[in-house]
């Protein structure tokens, strides 16, 4: 319920459903301590489907994890353009399926526990491989190494109460799951509020927060308006004809159904090929007329307020072939008087 109050006051308004997900994943674990009390413990059908019951909602559990990934701001680079495509879904949900259905067999037919756990302990590992890596990333570039190393050191602890699982060892599963699933809670809570933190502190909105749109006046003058800007309603920036035409292409392609990269020319470039853009200082050119509109001359730092327009608008290519295209989504795109 407190993350989902974090969602709904914060996350609800910046269209963010990663609490959502993780509240889902604690609420999990909720339902597998409630099976705990609620479910007999002699031997038979009770003791088994208590069993069953904790494999299946920690199934769940770690589903509802691999799920929250996609929405968090900062990714590993092995993992960003898996866990950022289109099929990720499939990628976590055909495991889950193939886990879940024989855990559900095993669980009707009266199995051992032993013969249950096994399914939901690996694809719990394969959960751990992602969650650590992205909880690392999330802390330190949010400057909190401190709280990436306590993320590490949980999901160690979280491994090897996953070991005793297989082992069956009861004793110790215990103390460890008690250890582990209040320390990844605490860290949930912990990044809820580093997440908060960032956005108190960039001035820049997100991608999906700004709409951008293109007007021409009536003396032929350029003119774009950026919307969504808190404190203000309307922000209005002029722009020399070249550095409109530039936005422009770059909203026009992106509007395209087809390629809606743009290509920067190499340096010493002498051969007949036509780029989208001459030199990366053209770039420049444009996000500095743009922050000048935005906040005034001389009013604007490049770490708080360049890097993070920068980052908003603009994405680059990850395999560095001097590609580059508005993120911007394309329902936010407007064009007036064109």
């Amino acid at each position: 319920m407190a993350l989902m109050s974090i969602w709904y006051h914060i996350g609800r308004r910046q269209r963010d459903f990663g609490p959502v997900w993780l509240a889902l994943s604690i609420l999990c674990w909720a339902f597998s301590g409630l099976s705990e009390v609620l479910l007999p413990n002699e031997n038979g059908w009770g003791s088994t489907a208590k069993e069953g019951f904790r494999s299946v909602f920690s199934l769940l559990n770690s589903l509802f994890i691999l799920m929250a990934l996609p929405w968090f701001k900062y990714l590993p680079k092995p993992f960003s353009g898996l866990i950022k495509n289109k099929f990720w879904p499939f990628v976590i949900g055909i495991p889950f399926v193939f886990a879940l259905l024989p855990t559900l067999h095993k669980m009707i037919l009266g199995r051992s526990a032993s013969a249950i756990n096994e399914l939901d302990v690996y694809y719990a590992l394969m959960t751990l491989v992602f969650l650590g890596f992205v909880l690392w990333e999330s802390f330190t570039k949010r400057r909190l190494p401190l709280l990436g190393i306590l993320s590490l050191f949980t999901v160690l602890i979280t491994l090897v109460a996953q070991v005793y699982k297989l082992m069956d060892n009861t004793i110790n599963l215990l103390l460890f799951s008690a250890i582990f699933k209040t320390s990844l809670i605490m860290l949930f809570f912990a990044l809820a509020l580093s997440w908060v933190k960032e956005l108190t502190e960039n001035v820049i909105p997100s991608a999906y927060q700004l709409r951008l749109n293109f007007k021409k006046g009536d003396r032929n003058t350029c003119e774009v308006i950026l919307k969504g800007f808190p404190g203000q309603t309307d922000r209005n920036i002029s722009l020399t004809p070249a550095l409109y035409k530039l936005l422009k292409t770059f909203a026009e392609r992106r509007l395209a159904s087809t390629e809606d990269w743009l290509e920067i020319k190499p340096k010493n470039f002498d051969g007949s090929k036509n780029y989208d853009i001459n030199d990366h200082n053209e770039l420049k050119r444009l996000l500095q007329a743009l922050l000048n509109g935005l906040f005034g001359k001389q009013n604007w730092t490049k770490d708080k307020h360049y890097i993070p327009l920068k980052n908003t608008l603009f994405e680059m290519s990850e395999n560095r072939e001097r590609k580059i295209r508005l993120q911007l989504p394309k329902e936010n795109i407007y064009f007036e008087n064109e």
